[in-house]
């Protein structure tokens, strides 16, 4: 019998929007919506640098779920935006429990996808009572093979999309992208730092799904754009820099320290941000955790087999929480 398949609820408009100040420089930005008692549900985004957006509110059936979407330090509508200081991993994973206790909430079901599943697996190994399930898609664990895959081998399968980006820098800079981007992301002179932005964006974005969307034409940037864009480079940026302030062999070895919480993985096969190997390992190390491999996808979760299989383990988690 086949599955159904699930499309994303209907737009829905948040109940209220806050922010947490969570230390002398950080205000960090979240809403709610959905059912005010209905089973909490924390959104976290990926990148690092991308935050949050409406059509993520949709994963959840809003009749049911309450639920909370947070963007990361840095991020969207964080404050300052774009700032790289004091912001680690154990930075993010505090301050989602301090929304989560704002919230008076006493444990949640944690959705997490690429970047995103790094920090839900952080979060629930440092905070295990305040998991009720995960729903993790893409998995990244930030190891030097995963970086190097990002940073390089990933020319493999897309050198036209590779070329672009290290030809935008001079020859001499070359051998070390990283860190040629990242002294032109980090200038104070908006003439350089904003072109390298949207090139270093692009990149990502042109290796999201196995089939590409149609191209638009494009929108002419604004001053607003233009930030949103430095922000996100600059955080991403920041993470790789620092292996994401995560030992993601450790995560794996920790991973059987969760066999008390159910866990869903969303994987796409043609996946080439986030390879497929990291997600079935983990699988391995949580061998409780159902593993869904979606043949005809890449790493978008707005691809449809892998929308799909998301809104339905939203959906099965309906069933294993209403108790909660």
């Amino acid at each position: 019998m086949q599955n159904p398949t699930y499309i994303l609820y209907p737009e829905i408009d948040i109940s209220f929007k806050n922010t947490l100040r969570v230390d002398d420089l950080h205000e960090v930005y979240y809403e709610v919506c959905g059912n005010p008692n209905g089973v909490p549900v924390v959104f976290l985004h990926g990148g690092p640098g991308s935050g949050c957006n409406p059509v993520q509110r949709r994963f959840f059936d809003p009749s049911f779920y309450l639920i909370v979407l947070i963007d990361q330090r840095g991020c969207g509508r964080s404050k300052p935006q774009g700032s790289v200081i004091k912001n680690t991993t154990a930075d993010l994973v505090a301050d989602i429990d301090a929304i989560r206790n704002e919230l008076n909430i006493q444990k949640w079901l944690v959705f997490g996808g690429s970047w995103g599943s790094t920090l839900a697996l952080s979060y629930a190994l440092a905070f295990p009572l305040r998991v009720t399930g995960l729903i993790l898609r893409g998995i990244f664990l930030s190891r030097p093979s995963e970086l190097n895959w990002f940073l390089g081998d990933i020319a493999h399968f897309y050198p036209e999309v590779w070329d672009a980006l290290i030809t935008y820098l001079p020859a001499s800079e070359r051998s070390d992208v990283l860190s040629a981007y990242s002294q032109r992301l980090f200038s104070d002179d908006s003439t350089v730092n904003i072109p390298a932005a949207w090139q270093w964006n692009a990149f990502e974005n042109s290796i999201m799904r196995l089939i590409p969307k149609e191209s638009k034409e494009a929108e002419t940037p604004s001053s607003e754009q233009d930030a949103t864009e430095v922000a996100r480079a600059r955080i991403q940026i920041h993470y790789i820099e620092h292996q994401c302030f995560v030992d993601g062999t450790a995560i794996l070895a920790s991973a059987p320290e969760l066999a008390h919480i159910p866990t869903i993985i969303v994987q796409g096969r043609y996946d080439m941000v986030c390879p497929p190997k990291s997600a079935w390992e983990l699988s391995r190390a949580m061998p409780h955790s159902e593993f869904h491999i979606i043949q005809d996808a890449g790493h978008s979760a707005m691809e449809v087999g892998i929308t799909s299989a998301l809104i339905a383990a939203t959906e099965k988690f309906k069933h294993l929480n209403s108790s909660c």
